[in-house]
Protein backbone atom coordinates (compact mmCIF):
# COMPACT_ATOMS: atom_id res chain seq x y z
CA UNK A 1 0.00 0.00 0.00
CA UNK A 2 2.64 2.49 0.85
CA UNK A 3 4.50 1.91 -2.95
CA UNK A 4 0.88 2.70 -3.99
CA UNK A 5 0.09 5.64 -2.30
CA UNK A 6 3.77 7.06 -3.20
CA UNK A 7 3.28 6.47 -6.57
CA UNK A 8 -0.11 8.27 -6.80
CA UNK A 9 1.54 11.24 -5.11
CA UNK A 10 4.43 11.02 -8.20
CA UNK A 11 1.54 11.34 -10.20
CA UNK A 12 -0.41 14.12 -8.65
CA UNK A 13 3.15 16.25 -8.37
CA UNK A 14 3.66 15.57 -12.24
CA UNK A 15 0.08 16.35 -13.03
CA UNK A 16 0.69 19.31 -11.27
CA UNK A 17 3.80 20.47 -13.03
CA UNK A 18 2.05 19.94 -16.22
CA UNK A 19 -1.02 22.18 -15.59
CA UNK A 20 1.57 24.98 -14.08
CA UNK A 21 3.43 24.98 -17.61
CA UNK A 22 0.15 26.27 -19.08
CA UNK A 23 0.72 29.42 -17.31
CA UNK A 24 4.48 29.28 -16.79
CA UNK A 25 6.17 31.82 -19.54
CA UNK A 26 4.90 34.62 -17.13
CA UNK A 27 6.71 33.13 -14.36
CA UNK A 28 10.42 33.54 -14.03
CA UNK A 29 12.44 31.64 -10.88
CA UNK A 30 15.64 33.04 -11.32
CA UNK A 31 18.71 32.42 -12.91
CA UNK A 32 20.64 29.91 -11.01
CA UNK A 33 24.36 29.38 -10.18
CA UNK A 34 25.00 26.24 -12.20
CA UNK A 35 22.83 25.34 -14.77
CA UNK A 36 24.27 23.79 -18.44
CA UNK A 37 22.80 25.84 -21.18
CA UNK A 38 23.63 24.76 -24.74
CA UNK A 39 23.39 25.63 -28.28
CA UNK A 40 23.28 22.76 -30.96
CA UNK A 41 25.71 24.59 -34.20
CA UNK A 42 25.09 22.70 -36.98
CA UNK A 43 27.68 22.23 -39.99
CA UNK A 44 26.79 19.62 -42.10
CA UNK A 45 25.45 21.91 -45.46
CA UNK A 46 25.90 24.85 -43.46
CA UNK A 47 22.79 24.71 -41.65
CA UNK A 48 23.55 27.22 -38.97
CA UNK A 49 27.54 27.47 -39.94
CA UNK A 50 29.21 28.93 -42.44
CA UNK A 51 27.31 30.39 -44.87
CA UNK A 52 30.53 31.14 -47.18
CA UNK A 53 33.05 28.61 -48.58
CA UNK A 54 36.82 29.53 -47.57
CA UNK A 55 38.49 29.44 -50.50
CA UNK A 56 41.31 32.50 -50.35
CA UNK A 57 42.41 34.25 -47.33
CA UNK A 58 39.65 36.97 -47.61
CA UNK A 59 36.69 34.33 -47.62
CA UNK A 60 38.36 32.59 -45.01
CA UNK A 61 38.93 35.87 -43.03
CA UNK A 62 34.61 36.45 -43.56
CA UNK A 63 33.58 32.70 -42.64
CA UNK A 64 35.46 33.11 -39.20
CA UNK A 65 33.91 36.47 -38.66
CA UNK A 66 30.93 34.72 -39.35
CA UNK A 67 31.35 32.21 -36.49
CA UNK A 68 32.38 34.82 -33.89
CA UNK A 69 29.55 37.51 -34.64
CA UNK A 70 27.19 33.60 -33.65
CA UNK A 71 29.34 33.14 -30.70
CA UNK A 72 29.07 36.47 -29.54
CA UNK A 73 25.11 36.81 -29.61
CA UNK A 74 25.13 33.43 -28.00
CA UNK A 75 27.26 34.85 -25.11
CA UNK A 76 25.18 37.72 -24.72
CA UNK A 77 22.33 35.34 -24.11
CA UNK A 78 24.36 33.46 -21.28
CA UNK A 79 25.20 30.36 -23.10
CA UNK A 80 28.19 28.45 -22.21
CA UNK A 81 28.30 25.12 -23.84
CA UNK A 82 28.15 24.88 -28.02
CA UNK A 83 27.76 21.63 -29.25
CA UNK A 84 29.72 22.12 -32.56
CA UNK A 85 29.40 19.53 -35.15
CA UNK A 86 32.56 18.06 -35.99
CA UNK A 87 32.54 14.62 -37.24
CA UNK A 88 29.60 15.08 -40.20
CA UNK A 89 28.99 12.10 -42.28
CA UNK A 90 32.76 10.46 -41.72
CA UNK A 91 33.69 13.76 -42.78
CA UNK A 92 35.70 16.45 -40.48
CA UNK A 93 36.14 20.20 -39.68
CA UNK A 94 39.81 19.37 -38.97
CA UNK A 95 42.57 17.95 -40.05
CA UNK A 96 42.14 14.03 -39.60
CA UNK A 97 44.14 11.17 -40.19
CA UNK A 98 41.58 8.95 -40.05
CA UNK A 99 38.27 10.73 -42.56
CA UNK A 100 38.38 13.19 -44.92
CA UNK A 101 37.28 17.45 -44.84
CA UNK A 102 33.77 17.69 -45.00
CA UNK A 103 32.79 20.16 -47.87
CA UNK A 104 31.22 22.14 -45.77
CA UNK A 105 34.09 24.53 -45.14
CA UNK A 106 35.45 24.44 -48.51
CA UNK A 107 32.43 23.60 -50.64
CA UNK A 108 34.19 20.88 -51.66
CA UNK A 109 34.61 17.17 -49.90
CA UNK A 110 37.93 16.26 -49.29
CA UNK A 111 39.34 19.83 -49.32
CA UNK A 112 40.98 21.92 -46.40
CA UNK A 113 39.00 25.40 -46.40
CA UNK A 114 42.64 26.35 -45.28
CA UNK A 115 42.73 26.39 -41.83
CA UNK A 116 41.67 24.43 -38.76
CA UNK A 117 37.81 25.14 -38.07
CA UNK A 118 37.85 23.12 -34.82
CA UNK A 119 41.00 24.57 -33.70
CA UNK A 120 39.44 28.30 -34.29
CA UNK A 121 35.99 27.39 -32.76
CA UNK A 122 37.63 26.27 -29.48
CA UNK A 123 40.09 29.31 -28.90
CA UNK A 124 36.86 31.84 -30.10
CA UNK A 125 34.57 29.77 -27.27
CA UNK A 126 37.47 30.01 -24.89
CA UNK A 127 37.73 33.46 -25.31
CA UNK A 128 34.53 33.93 -24.56
CA UNK A 129 34.03 31.69 -21.72
CA UNK A 130 31.89 29.19 -22.84
CA UNK A 131 32.82 25.31 -23.17
CA UNK A 132 33.43 23.73 -26.33
CA UNK A 133 31.85 19.82 -26.71
CA UNK A 134 33.06 18.42 -29.87
CA UNK A 135 29.58 16.53 -31.26
CA UNK A 136 30.27 13.35 -33.44
CA UNK A 137 27.63 12.06 -35.35
CA UNK A 138 28.61 8.19 -34.97
CA UNK A 139 26.17 5.84 -37.05
CA UNK A 140 25.48 7.71 -39.88
CA UNK A 141 28.28 8.44 -42.84
CA UNK A 142 26.74 9.86 -45.24
CA UNK A 143 25.18 8.70 -48.56
CA UNK A 144 27.14 5.38 -50.23
CA UNK A 145 29.10 7.27 -53.09
CA UNK A 146 29.72 10.22 -50.66
CA UNK A 147 33.66 10.68 -50.17
CA UNK A 148 33.06 9.61 -45.83
CA UNK A 149 31.56 6.67 -46.72
CA UNK A 150 33.22 5.74 -49.46
CA UNK A 151 36.92 5.68 -48.05
CA UNK A 152 35.19 4.02 -45.01
CA UNK A 153 33.85 1.04 -47.05
CA UNK A 154 36.88 0.51 -49.02
CA UNK A 155 38.95 0.34 -45.57
CA UNK A 156 36.32 -1.51 -43.41
CA UNK A 157 33.95 -3.44 -46.07
CA UNK A 158 32.37 -5.56 -42.48
CA UNK A 159 31.96 -2.36 -40.41
CA UNK A 160 29.99 -0.54 -43.32
CA UNK A 161 26.21 -1.59 -44.37
CA UNK A 162 24.05 0.00 -46.68
CA UNK A 163 20.33 1.21 -46.57
CA UNK A 164 18.64 2.83 -49.11
CA UNK A 165 21.48 5.35 -50.28
CA UNK A 166 22.54 5.62 -47.33
CA UNK A 167 25.71 4.22 -45.47
CA UNK A 168 25.92 3.66 -41.91
CA UNK A 169 28.13 1.95 -39.19
CA UNK A 170 27.20 -1.75 -38.47
CA UNK A 171 26.61 -1.50 -34.45
CA UNK A 172 26.82 -5.22 -34.37
CA UNK A 173 30.20 -5.39 -35.79
CA UNK A 174 32.83 -5.62 -33.49
CA UNK A 175 35.18 -2.88 -35.61
CA UNK A 176 32.71 -0.15 -34.75
CA UNK A 177 33.06 0.79 -31.29
CA UNK A 178 36.65 0.77 -31.16
CA UNK A 179 36.23 2.91 -34.75
CA UNK A 180 34.18 5.78 -32.72
CA UNK A 181 36.53 5.66 -30.11
CA UNK A 182 39.42 6.30 -32.41
CA UNK A 183 37.56 9.10 -33.76
CA UNK A 184 36.97 10.30 -30.17
CA UNK A 185 40.52 9.79 -28.99
CA UNK A 186 41.89 11.88 -32.01
CA UNK A 187 39.95 14.65 -31.25
CA UNK A 188 40.33 14.77 -27.20
CA UNK A 189 44.28 14.38 -27.95
CA UNK A 190 44.83 16.86 -30.18
CA UNK A 191 42.13 19.55 -29.26
CA UNK A 192 41.27 21.67 -26.29
CA UNK A 193 38.10 20.05 -25.91
CA UNK A 194 35.45 20.46 -23.20
CA UNK A 195 33.45 17.46 -24.20
CA UNK A 196 32.83 14.77 -26.46
CA UNK A 197 28.98 14.86 -27.79
CA UNK A 198 27.53 11.55 -29.23
CA UNK A 199 24.79 11.96 -31.63
CA UNK A 200 22.21 9.36 -33.87
CA UNK A 201 24.62 6.96 -30.93
CA UNK A 202 21.83 4.39 -31.96
CA UNK A 203 20.46 1.99 -34.43
CA UNK A 204 18.44 3.87 -37.72
CA UNK A 205 14.73 3.50 -36.90
CA UNK A 206 15.20 2.21 -40.90
CA UNK A 207 17.44 -0.99 -39.97
CA UNK A 208 15.92 -3.59 -42.12
CA UNK A 209 17.35 -6.83 -40.16
CA UNK A 210 15.18 -7.82 -36.98
CA UNK A 211 16.88 -6.69 -33.94
CA UNK A 212 17.20 -8.84 -30.38
CA UNK A 213 16.38 -5.29 -28.30
CA UNK A 214 18.26 -6.68 -25.32
CA UNK A 215 21.50 -7.60 -27.84
CA UNK A 216 20.71 -4.08 -29.78
CA UNK A 217 21.26 -2.41 -26.61
CA UNK A 218 24.24 -4.45 -25.62
CA UNK A 219 25.83 -3.38 -29.13
CA UNK A 220 25.60 0.16 -28.37
CA UNK A 221 26.04 0.43 -24.74
CA UNK A 222 29.50 -1.43 -26.07
CA UNK A 223 30.06 1.41 -28.40
CA UNK A 224 29.45 3.43 -25.69
CA UNK A 225 31.65 2.11 -23.07
CA UNK A 226 34.37 1.90 -25.43
CA UNK A 227 34.69 5.62 -26.07
CA UNK A 228 34.35 6.83 -22.51
CA UNK A 229 37.05 4.49 -21.54
CA UNK A 230 38.67 6.23 -23.97
CA UNK A 231 38.30 9.86 -23.58
CA UNK A 232 38.65 9.65 -19.65
CA UNK A 233 42.66 7.49 -20.97
CA UNK A 234 43.75 11.23 -22.75
CA UNK A 235 41.64 13.46 -20.75
CA UNK A 236 39.29 12.31 -17.61
CA UNK A 237 38.15 16.45 -17.51
CA UNK A 238 36.65 15.90 -20.58
CA UNK A 239 32.50 15.52 -20.54
CA UNK A 240 31.25 12.47 -22.51
CA UNK A 241 27.38 13.06 -23.77
CA UNK A 242 24.56 12.62 -25.69
CA UNK A 243 21.64 13.35 -27.40
CA UNK A 244 19.26 10.67 -27.15
CA UNK A 245 15.84 10.13 -28.61
CA UNK A 246 13.82 12.76 -25.84
CA UNK A 247 11.10 9.94 -24.42
CA UNK A 248 13.27 7.83 -22.87
CA UNK A 249 10.75 4.90 -22.75
CA UNK A 250 6.62 4.06 -21.96
CA UNK A 251 5.62 5.84 -19.18
CA UNK A 252 2.85 4.84 -16.39
CA UNK A 253 0.50 7.13 -17.25
CA UNK A 254 2.49 8.52 -21.06
CA UNK A 255 2.52 6.22 -23.99
CA UNK A 256 5.46 7.51 -26.55
CA UNK A 257 3.38 6.53 -29.06
CA UNK A 258 5.98 4.17 -30.37
CA UNK A 259 9.06 6.57 -30.22
CA UNK A 260 11.15 6.30 -27.80
CA UNK A 261 15.18 5.61 -27.25
CA UNK A 262 14.77 2.41 -25.07
CA UNK A 263 12.83 0.12 -27.11
CA UNK A 264 12.92 1.60 -30.78
CA UNK A 265 16.31 1.68 -31.14
CA UNK A 266 18.12 -0.13 -28.55
CA UNK A 267 19.62 2.98 -26.65
CA UNK A 268 19.98 2.76 -22.87
CA UNK A 269 20.98 6.53 -22.18
CA UNK A 270 19.32 6.50 -18.22
CA UNK A 271 21.35 3.01 -18.06
CA UNK A 272 24.43 4.81 -19.32
CA UNK A 273 23.90 7.27 -16.81
CA UNK A 274 23.26 4.73 -13.99
CA UNK A 275 26.29 2.62 -14.86
CA UNK A 276 29.21 6.12 -15.22
CA UNK A 277 29.89 6.17 -18.74
CA UNK A 278 28.04 9.06 -19.70
CA UNK A 279 28.46 12.46 -18.30
CA UNK A 280 25.47 14.55 -19.33
CA UNK A 281 22.54 14.04 -21.16
CA UNK A 282 20.91 16.12 -24.08
CA UNK A 283 17.53 14.47 -24.59
CA UNK A 284 15.81 15.63 -28.06
CA UNK A 285 12.96 16.72 -26.14
CA UNK A 286 10.88 18.05 -29.68
CA UNK A 287 7.65 17.60 -28.60
CA UNK A 288 4.80 19.81 -26.49
CA UNK A 289 2.08 18.56 -23.84
CA UNK A 290 2.21 15.43 -22.25
CA UNK A 291 4.81 14.21 -24.93
CA UNK A 292 7.22 16.86 -23.38
CA UNK A 293 6.94 17.65 -19.40
CA UNK A 294 6.32 13.98 -17.85
CA UNK A 295 9.42 12.96 -20.28
CA UNK A 296 11.15 15.86 -18.97
CA UNK A 297 10.71 14.52 -15.69
CA UNK A 298 11.47 10.71 -15.81
CA UNK A 299 14.58 12.32 -17.07
CA UNK A 300 15.77 13.91 -14.67
CA UNK A 301 14.36 11.16 -12.13
CA UNK A 302 17.08 9.13 -13.70
CA UNK A 303 19.90 11.49 -14.36
CA UNK A 304 22.21 9.23 -10.93
CA UNK A 305 23.26 13.03 -10.21
CA UNK A 306 24.58 13.67 -13.83
CA UNK A 307 24.43 16.75 -15.91
CA UNK A 308 20.51 16.77 -17.45
CA UNK A 309 19.88 19.94 -20.42
CA UNK A 310 16.66 19.42 -22.55
CA UNK A 311 16.84 19.55 -25.78
CA UNK A 312 14.32 22.34 -27.21
CA UNK A 313 13.39 21.89 -30.96
CA UNK A 314 13.10 25.49 -31.66
CA UNK A 315 13.11 24.55 -35.31
CA UNK A 316 9.28 23.68 -34.67
CA UNK A 317 8.86 27.84 -34.28
CA UNK A 318 9.53 28.51 -38.42
CA UNK A 319 7.60 25.06 -39.86
CA UNK A 320 4.93 26.41 -41.88
CA UNK A 321 1.44 25.19 -41.28
CA UNK A 322 2.75 23.31 -38.90
CA UNK A 323 4.66 26.16 -36.75
CA UNK A 324 4.14 26.46 -32.50
CA UNK A 325 4.07 29.39 -31.04
CA UNK A 326 6.91 30.97 -29.00
CA UNK A 327 4.72 30.79 -26.12
CA UNK A 328 5.02 26.66 -26.36
CA UNK A 329 9.21 27.56 -26.23
CA UNK A 330 8.26 29.64 -23.09
CA UNK A 331 6.66 27.53 -21.36
CA UNK A 332 8.94 24.89 -21.36
CA UNK A 333 11.40 27.00 -20.24
CA UNK A 334 10.24 28.25 -17.09
CA UNK A 335 8.83 24.77 -16.24
CA UNK A 336 12.60 23.40 -17.08
CA UNK A 337 14.10 25.71 -14.73
CA UNK A 338 11.47 25.25 -12.00
CA UNK A 339 12.43 21.95 -11.79
CA UNK A 340 16.09 22.24 -12.03
CA UNK A 341 16.69 21.09 -15.47
CA UNK A 342 19.02 22.88 -18.25
CA UNK A 343 18.54 23.57 -21.50
CA UNK A 344 19.92 23.25 -25.19
CA UNK A 345 18.50 24.88 -28.18
CA UNK A 346 18.14 22.83 -31.35
CA UNK A 347 19.50 24.50 -33.75
CA UNK A 348 21.53 27.67 -33.11
CA UNK A 349 19.77 29.73 -36.44
CA UNK A 350 16.64 29.49 -34.94
CA UNK A 351 17.87 30.98 -31.69
CA UNK A 352 20.25 33.48 -33.05
CA UNK A 353 17.33 34.79 -35.16
CA UNK A 354 15.19 35.47 -32.55
CA UNK A 355 12.44 33.71 -34.18
CA UNK A 356 9.32 34.46 -32.42
CA UNK A 357 11.44 36.29 -30.33
CA UNK A 358 12.93 33.18 -27.95
CA UNK A 359 16.17 34.95 -28.15
CA UNK A 360 15.43 38.29 -26.66
CA UNK A 361 12.72 36.17 -23.71
CA UNK A 362 16.03 34.06 -22.95
CA UNK A 363 18.52 37.18 -22.92
CA UNK A 364 16.42 39.37 -21.15
CA UNK A 365 14.04 37.26 -18.94
CA UNK A 366 15.31 33.71 -18.08
CA UNK A 367 19.04 33.91 -18.51
CA UNK A 368 19.33 37.01 -16.90
CA UNK A 369 23.31 36.26 -15.86
CA UNK A 370 25.97 34.15 -16.40
CA UNK A 371 25.77 30.44 -14.70
CA UNK A 372 28.45 28.02 -14.36
CA UNK A 373 27.91 24.57 -15.61
CA UNK A 374 27.26 21.77 -13.27
CA UNK A 375 30.39 20.45 -11.42
CA UNK A 376 31.85 17.05 -12.21
CA UNK A 377 31.56 15.81 -8.93
CA UNK A 378 31.73 11.58 -9.67
CA UNK A 379 35.23 12.60 -11.60
CA UNK A 380 36.63 15.20 -8.83
CA UNK A 381 35.96 17.17 -5.43
CA UNK A 382 39.07 18.80 -5.17
CA UNK A 383 38.75 22.56 -5.15
CA UNK A 384 41.96 24.15 -6.54
CA UNK A 385 43.63 27.07 -4.79
CA UNK A 386 42.33 30.29 -4.34
CA UNK A 387 43.50 33.80 -6.33
CA UNK A 388 45.33 36.03 -4.66
CA UNK A 389 45.98 39.70 -4.76
CA UNK A 390 43.24 40.79 -6.26
CA UNK A 391 44.17 44.75 -7.19
CA UNK A 392 40.74 46.87 -8.52
CA UNK A 393 41.99 49.91 -10.97
CA UNK A 394 39.17 51.92 -11.08
CA UNK A 395 38.72 53.97 -14.57
CA UNK A 396 35.92 56.27 -15.83
CA UNK A 397 34.31 53.86 -18.20
CA UNK A 398 35.85 50.59 -16.94
CA UNK A 399 37.40 48.34 -13.65
CA UNK A 400 40.36 46.76 -14.58
CA UNK A 401 40.43 43.57 -12.27
CA UNK A 402 43.82 41.90 -12.13
CA UNK A 403 45.00 39.01 -9.67
CA UNK A 404 47.70 36.27 -9.35
CA UNK A 405 46.43 33.05 -10.20
CA UNK A 406 47.79 29.60 -8.73
CA UNK A 407 49.26 26.59 -10.02
CA UNK A 408 46.88 24.07 -10.99
CA UNK A 409 48.39 20.82 -10.20
CA UNK A 410 45.40 17.95 -10.42
CA UNK A 411 43.89 19.35 -13.63
CA UNK A 412 44.24 20.21 -16.97
CA UNK A 413 47.06 22.39 -18.04
CA UNK A 414 45.16 25.72 -16.19
CA UNK A 415 42.54 26.94 -14.19
CA UNK A 416 39.82 29.66 -15.16
CA UNK A 417 38.46 32.82 -12.84
CA UNK A 418 34.99 33.41 -12.21
CA UNK A 419 33.98 37.01 -10.99
CA UNK A 420 31.45 38.19 -8.90
CA UNK A 421 30.57 41.96 -8.40
CA UNK A 422 28.28 43.26 -5.30
CA UNK A 423 27.95 46.28 -3.76
CA UNK A 424 27.59 44.67 -0.62
CA UNK A 425 30.89 43.46 1.59
CA UNK A 426 32.02 40.36 1.19
CA UNK A 427 30.74 39.51 -1.76
CA UNK A 428 28.29 36.84 -1.48
CA UNK A 429 29.35 34.40 -4.17
CA UNK A 430 26.77 31.76 -3.46
CA UNK A 431 24.84 34.58 -5.35
CA UNK A 432 23.57 33.66 -9.01
CA UNK A 433 22.95 37.28 -9.48
CA UNK A 434 26.88 38.33 -8.28
CA UNK A 435 28.35 36.55 -10.53
CA UNK A 436 29.37 38.50 -13.51
CA UNK A 437 31.85 36.64 -15.21
CA UNK A 438 32.16 33.01 -15.79
CA UNK A 439 34.79 30.63 -16.66
CA UNK A 440 37.55 33.33 -17.82
CA UNK A 441 40.98 32.23 -19.00
CA UNK A 442 43.63 34.46 -17.93
CA UNK A 443 44.09 36.70 -14.60
CA UNK A 444 43.18 40.14 -15.79
CA UNK A 445 39.68 40.88 -16.59
CA UNK A 446 37.98 44.75 -17.68
CA UNK A 447 34.83 45.20 -16.24
CA UNK A 448 32.69 48.03 -18.01
CA UNK A 449 30.58 50.61 -16.19
CA UNK A 450 28.45 53.29 -16.09
CA UNK A 451 29.50 57.16 -14.40
CA UNK A 452 26.29 57.11 -11.92
CA UNK A 453 26.64 53.35 -11.13
CA UNK A 454 27.69 52.91 -7.64
CA UNK A 455 31.26 51.54 -6.64
CA UNK A 456 31.34 47.98 -6.65
CA UNK A 457 33.05 45.13 -4.36
CA UNK A 458 34.55 42.28 -6.49
CA UNK A 459 35.67 38.72 -5.47
CA UNK A 460 36.99 35.96 -7.62
CA UNK A 461 37.51 32.45 -7.84
CA UNK A 462 39.68 30.00 -9.69
CA UNK A 463 37.85 27.28 -11.03
CA UNK A 464 39.49 23.42 -12.27
CA UNK A 465 38.46 21.65 -15.48
CA UNK A 466 36.09 19.30 -13.46
CA UNK A 467 34.06 23.08 -12.39
CA UNK A 468 35.37 22.72 -8.63
CA UNK A 469 35.68 26.19 -7.56
CA UNK A 470 37.85 27.56 -5.09
CA UNK A 471 37.28 29.61 -2.15
CA UNK A 472 36.55 33.38 -2.78
CA UNK A 473 39.73 35.90 -3.13
CA UNK A 474 38.23 39.58 -2.57
CA UNK A 475 38.90 43.11 -3.28
CA UNK A 476 39.63 45.42 -0.55
CA UNK A 477 36.71 46.97 0.49
CA UNK A 478 35.07 50.04 -1.49
CA UNK A 479 33.57 52.81 0.66
CA UNK A 480 30.48 53.67 -1.38
CA UNK A 481 29.30 57.11 -1.40
CA UNK A 482 25.58 57.75 -0.97
CA UNK A 483 25.43 60.57 -3.27
CA UNK A 484 26.87 60.07 -7.00
CA UNK A 485 29.53 62.95 -7.57
CA UNK A 486 30.77 64.35 -10.83
CA UNK A 487 33.96 63.25 -13.21
CA UNK A 488 36.14 66.31 -12.96
CA UNK A 489 38.88 67.36 -14.81
CA UNK A 490 42.76 66.70 -15.11
CA UNK A 491 44.98 68.70 -17.81
CA UNK A 492 48.20 69.41 -17.60
CA UNK A 493 48.92 67.88 -14.26
CA UNK A 494 46.69 70.16 -12.66
CA UNK A 495 43.21 69.23 -10.89
CA UNK A 496 40.29 71.59 -11.64
CA UNK A 497 37.84 72.00 -8.72
CA UNK A 498 34.44 73.77 -8.82
CA UNK A 499 34.33 77.29 -8.07
CA UNK A 500 34.21 78.02 -4.09
CA UNK A 501 30.32 79.01 -4.07
CA UNK A 502 29.73 75.51 -4.88
CA UNK A 503 31.38 73.77 -2.47
CA UNK A 504 30.20 76.33 1.21
CA UNK A 505 33.69 77.40 2.97
CA UNK A 506 36.14 74.60 1.54
CA UNK A 507 39.62 75.83 3.30
CA UNK A 508 41.35 72.07 2.51
CA UNK A 509 41.29 69.76 -0.52
CA UNK A 510 41.68 65.87 0.48
CA UNK A 511 42.55 63.09 -2.34
CA UNK A 512 41.39 60.13 -1.26
CA UNK A 513 41.59 56.66 -2.29
CA UNK A 514 38.77 54.43 -3.44
CA UNK A 515 39.56 52.49 0.08
CA UNK A 516 39.36 55.60 1.85
CA UNK A 517 43.17 55.98 2.38
CA UNK A 518 44.16 59.73 2.13
CA UNK A 519 46.73 60.30 -0.36
CA UNK A 520 47.62 63.89 -0.07
CA UNK A 521 45.91 66.87 1.23
CA UNK A 522 46.00 70.60 -0.46
CA UNK A 523 44.78 74.49 0.25
CA UNK A 524 41.92 74.88 -1.84
CA UNK A 525 42.09 76.48 -5.33
CA UNK A 526 40.47 76.65 -8.29
CA UNK A 527 43.67 74.72 -9.89
CA UNK A 528 46.31 72.20 -7.87
CA UNK A 529 48.94 70.19 -9.03
CA UNK A 530 48.49 66.37 -8.94
CA UNK A 531 51.90 65.59 -10.51
CA UNK A 532 53.38 63.78 -7.57
CA UNK A 533 50.13 61.42 -7.45
CA UNK A 534 50.83 57.88 -8.82
CA UNK A 535 48.19 57.30 -11.88
CA UNK A 536 44.86 55.60 -10.55
CA UNK A 537 41.52 56.93 -9.41
CA UNK A 538 40.69 59.29 -6.77
CA UNK A 539 37.49 60.96 -4.92
CA UNK A 540 38.35 64.58 -4.11
CA UNK A 541 36.82 65.65 -0.64
CA UNK A 542 36.84 69.56 1.06
CA UNK A 543 37.30 70.15 4.77
CA UNK A 544 36.13 73.25 6.57
CA UNK A 545 36.78 75.24 9.54
CA UNK A 546 34.37 73.73 11.31
CA UNK A 547 35.91 70.12 10.37
CA UNK A 548 33.18 69.17 7.95
CA UNK A 549 33.69 67.06 5.21
CA UNK A 550 32.45 67.27 1.61
CA UNK A 551 32.87 65.07 -1.54
CA UNK A 552 32.88 66.60 -4.73
CA UNK A 553 33.70 64.11 -7.17
CA UNK A 554 35.91 61.47 -8.98
CA UNK A 555 39.09 62.24 -10.79
CA UNK A 556 41.46 59.80 -12.68
CA UNK A 557 45.36 60.22 -12.71
CA UNK A 558 46.11 58.02 -16.59
CA UNK A 559 49.45 59.58 -18.06
CA UNK A 560 49.65 55.45 -19.81
CA UNK A 561 46.46 56.78 -21.37
CA UNK A 562 44.26 53.73 -19.93
CA UNK A 563 41.03 55.35 -21.78
CA UNK A 564 40.22 55.07 -24.91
Amino acid sequence: MGRIRILKLHIAVMATLICLAAQAYNFNAGSPKREARAVWLTTIGGLDWPHTYSTSPESEKLQKQELCETLDKLKAANVNIVLLQTRIRATTIYPSALEPWDGCLSGRPGVSPGYDALEYAIDECHKRGMEIHAWVVAIPIGRWNGAGCKRLRKRYPAMVCRIGNEGYLNPESPQTADYIARICKEITQNYDIDGIHLDYIRYPETWRKRIDKESGRACITNIVRETYKTVKAEKPWVKVSCSPIGKFSDLARYSSNGWNAYDRVCQDAQGWLKEGVMDAVFPMMYFRGNQFYPFAIDWQEHSHGRIVSVGLGLYFLSQGEDEWSGDIIKRQLNVLRQMGIGHAYFRSKFFTNDVKGIYSFVRDKIDTSPALVPPMTWQSTACPPAPVSLKVRRYAEYDELEWNGAENGHCGSYLTYNVYISGEYPVDTENPENLAIANHRGVKAIVPHKLHEPLRNYAVTAMDRYGNESRPTTSERIQAETERKPWLRVEGGNLHTPPVQNVLDAEFLIVESLQGSIIATRPYRSAVSVSAIPDGLYILKTLNKKGIVHTLGWFQINRQGALP
